[in-house]
């Protein structure tokens, strides 16, 4: 619904990559955004989703920690739908959070956002009545707030921004005014990477990549080289990768090293391979290698 987008957007940088493919954000991301008077650290988590391999589990799961040790959840919907079964379906996860969650510690304010309102064609009676679809789901959680605005345009976020702190608890300042993130360099590189890769590869092959740096070296002061591998789960997914003649992994590698540049300041000799991990996102042993730890809480 826009997660990652609004999340670059409170931030004024790009952190989290974007893409109109669902499930776009495989882990927590933290951002944070540094005002004269107040700091706010926002977690940008995987989409709730129903998991159709171990990858989704670990997905799902990171959401779920995350809103149980969340200050404030902010659910973002869509302004243009009225609320279908993966809505309701999240609805329903928030509600097993929160009632676990009620025993031990207060609840975190829940805040429904409902986002892409540059979009929204209605009229005002229209709006009231999507807004009480989407509270509808959630009668048991409280008197949620709600707020209206476009994470892509940036209409109405000054008014979520003040929405959000009006909700958050006072507490000390964790990081330095000019600190946007604590990801490191690395991984930043290989999620532009896997951006680029989601943007020009169609159907399942985008959800079933991984983008694992295997070297990142700073070899002068103007030059940094990166060598990293797309992993793929079959030998057809290898070619539709590599493309004719390499002509559609060289594209990914022209479109990510731009802005790889810009993030690490010196120009960018970057390789990029493609190697075949069958049914990786099955197996807990390769998704550690990944990144991705499968251990519980």
């Amino acid at each position: 619904m826009g997660k990652s987008t609004l999340f670059n957007r409170l931030l004024g940088q790009k952190i989290a990559i974007t893409s109109p493919k669902p499930q776009t954000t495989r882990d927590q991301l933290l951002g944070i955004m540094t005002d004269d008077d107040a700091q706010i650290m926002f977690l940008d988590t995987p989409g709730i989703h129903m998991p159709q391999h171990k990858l989704g589990e670990y997905m799902v799961g990171v959401a779920a920690e995350t809103i149980k040790n969340a200050d404030l959840v902010l659910w973002l919907v869509d302004v243009n739908t009225s609320p279908k079964d993966e809505d309701r379906h999240i609805a329903e996860l928030l509600g097993r959070l929160y009632r676990a969650h009620r025993s031990a510690t207060p609840l975190p304010p829940l805040v429904i956002g409902l986002n892409k309102i540059d979009q929204w064609s209605g009229d005002a009676a229209g709006t009231a009545q999507r807004v009480q679809e989407y509270l509808a789901l959630v009668t048991r959680l409280g008197a949620p707030d709600t707020a209206l605005f476009s994470g892509l345009k940036g209409q109405g976020v000054d008014e979520l921004k003040a929405t959000l702190r009006q909700r958050l608890p006072v507490g000390p300042r964790y990081y330095p005014a000019d600190e946007v993130t604590d990801l490191q360099v690395r991984f930043l590189a290989a999620e532009l990477i896997r951006e680029k890769a989601l943007l020009f590869l169609q159907q399942e092959v985008p959800h079933s990549i991984a983008v694992d740096v295997d070297e990142f070296t700073e070899r002068s002061a103007e030059l940094t080289y990166i060598s990293a591998t797309i992993y793929v789960e079959r030998d057809s997914q290898k070619g539709i990768v590599l493309g004719e003649n390499g002509s559609k992994i060289k594209k990914i590698g022209q479109a990510a090293r731009p802005e790889i540049e810009d993030l690490v300041g010196t120009r960018v000799y970057l390789e990029l391979w493609v190697k075949v991990w069958e049914k990786w996102r099955e197996r807990e042993g390769t998704l550690k290698r990944l990144g991705y730890a499968m251990s519980k809480p």
